[in-house]
């Protein structure tokens, strides 16, 4: 796991020299404010990219985007960024299952900041979702190309404050910031995330089920009614954990438990006390 230690002065702007200095990308854009850092790369993806992996990071995105029609509030001071990958060799992330790739992204925001926030319970909302203290901290977004390359989205709320967001965000969102009441370091943030970024990358090649399971032991849905919306229709169940190869298990109303790999949970279950 890589670690950090907390600034003792207020937040700096990103360094892109020391990114690519010290972590596994290839190359680095680098915006204040942007409108979507998914879409930036989307855009260079169709222009021919370049060497990867490419990373797009932002301090405030303006439409940034979540599942489906979703939006993700992105304030000044977050850290949204997406990472564009080659097309997996035969020992990659299978890409008939990009939630892997979301989990073992999800999995990374929870090696980065738990050193940070050691009373708050932390954990994973399938299929994207990193929460602290029952409100989401960070989101993540795969999309997965024609050609096979993968655009990892991640934003993380760090700098910014809920005061700031919009009012319908606020009592269901949070920031490091809030949480610890102190700044971080942007560029050293970014660092340790993108360092155990590559390992969880890693082990979801090479170790899939091991990463199901230790994503199962942080699964904050166990034991709640989920609803997933899924092809036209909704499955009603009670979560029962998360597979080993990264599947969504619910216990259906007839008894049965089943997997699923892809769906929006419209329902939002609240966090056992």
């Amino acid at each position: 796991m890589v670690l950090f230690a907390p600034p003792t002065m207020p937040n700096t702007p990103l360094d892109p020299n020391r990114i690519l200095a010290e972590t596994f990308v290839a190359r680095v854009e680098h915006y204040a404010s942007i409108d979507s850092t998914n879409d930036r790369a989307k855009q260079l993806a169709q222009q021919g990219a370049g060497p990867l992996p490419l990373l797009i990071v932002a301090e405030e995105q303006t439409a940034g985007r979540g599942r489906g029609a979703s939006r993700w509030w992105t304030g000044r001071g977050s850290l949204a960024m997406s990472l564009m990958l080659p097309p997996p060799t035969d020992n990659a992330v299978e890409q008939g299952r990009p939630s892997m790739a979301a989990l073992a992204a999800a999995m990374a925001v929870v090696d980065t900041v738990a050193p940070l926030l050691p009373e708050v319970v932390l954990g994973i909302q399938w299929p994207n979702d990193v929460m602290a203290a029952d409100r989401k901290l960070a989101g993540i977004l795969v999309e997965v190309l024609s050609d096979r390359r993968s655009i990892l989205g991640i934003g993380v709320n760090t700098n910014n404050t809920m005061a700031d967001a919009p009012a319908e965000l606020r009592g269901v969102a949070t920031t490091l910031r809030d949480l610890t009441g102190r700044p971080y370091d942007a560029t050293e943030l970014l660092i340790a995330l993108l360092g155990n970024l590559q390992t969880r990358l890693r082990q979801a090649a090479d170790a899939p089920e091991t990463l199901g399971r230790q994503v199962d032991c942080v699964c904050l849905q166990r034991g709640q009614t989920l609803a997933l919306e899924l092809g036209g229709r909704e499955i009603t169940g009670v979560c029962r954990g998360i597979a080993p190869d990264g599947g969504l298990i619910l216990e259906l109303p007839d008894g049965c438990q089943q997997r699923f790999y892809s769906g929006t949970l419209r329902h939002r279950p609240r966090l056992r006390s």
